[in-house]
């Protein structure tokens, strides 16, 4: 994305372009009530991305984070297809981080697709390592595969 993007709080206002990016962006999506609550907690913060236009539909992506007793979790991150590898998605992680160590949460959690070479190269880049594994976590993204593993990633803060 261009420099001019910058990564914004999200509200409410924003639940229907969170919604559209998400049922867009994920095989197996968060229903709307989920991003509702989310958007709405106090013990959330919703980022995400806008084109530099900034017109109507112009969220490429948005990241949840949800603040635990001593800890973080990444609870969901989506970027549209047609804004993927413009690092979009590096910036809400750095974004989030930064809310994470101001929360002053000791890690910062999540849990990835053992299969989504992309996001595990940017997690790992960002220095989260692999801490455990979930198995058949996912549901299986073809009729015919098995449900697939989740890696549980930290990054201490």
């Amino acid at each position: 994305m261009s420099a001019m993007s910058q990564v914004v709080v999200l509200t409410p206002d924003w639940h229907d372009a969170v919604v559209s990016v998400e049922e867009a962006g994920q095989p197996h999506p968060w229903s709307v009530d989920q991003l509702a609550k989310a958007l709405e907690a106090d013990d959330h913060e919703v980022v995400g991305m806008q084109r530099p236009d900034g017109e109507a539909g112009s969220l490429v992506g948005f990241a949840v984070l949800a603040r635990l007793p001593f800890e973080a979790e990444l609870q969901a991150i989506t970027v549209a297809a047609s804004a993927r590898r413009q690092g979009v998605a590096r910036a809400l992680l750095e974004r989030l981080i930064a809310t994470a160590s101001h929360w002053g949460s000791e890690r910062l959690l999540l849990e990835v697709r053992e299969s989504n070479a992309p996001a595990l190269a940017l997690y790992r880049g960002l220095g989260f390592v692999a801490e455990g594994r979930r198995r058949g976590y996912y549901p299986a993204l073809a009729v015919s595969a098995p449900r697939e593993d989740a890696l549980l990633m930290a990054l201490t803060l």
